[in-house]
């Protein structure tokens, strides 16, 4: 038997834009991407923590260091810049694996800047 469970979370972003005019996904910073374990083309599914919506997309690169999270397309008109927003992702696996599977989660600050 195989399950979804959260892969990876970028627990509580700052929205930095919202690009109604640009096909759709979430631009993603690089820097975050890879602290949490993230990749270009990955599903995610996004909750507004000032709203309350929640949908997916999926991601594109962002500047490394630049602290971007922006909604673009359709998605664009679910948030507003400075929403705080949760991202996941989920992969599947074997139920015996998921047992034992950690998930990567990080907190950026306020800036979308990685925590130490």
């Amino acid at each position: 038997m195989f399950i979804e469970v959260l892969k990876s979370k970028i627990h509580c972003a700052r929205v930095t834009d919202a690009n109604l005019n640009y096909q759709g996904s979430i631009t993603i910073d690089e820097d975050l991407m890879d602290a949490a374990n993230m990749i270009v083309g990955e599903k995610v599914y996004i909750a507004d923590n000032n709203n309350g919506e929640r949908f997916e997309t999926y991601i594109i690169k962002g500047e490394r260091g630049s602290g971007t999270i922006c909604l673009n397309g359709a998605a664009a008109r679910k948030v507003q810049p400075d929403d705080i927003i949760i991202i996941m992702s989920y992969a599947s696996m074997d139920f015996e694996e998921a047992k034992r599977f950690k998930p990567t989660v990080i907190f950026p600050d306020e800036n979308n800047k990685i925590m130490c």
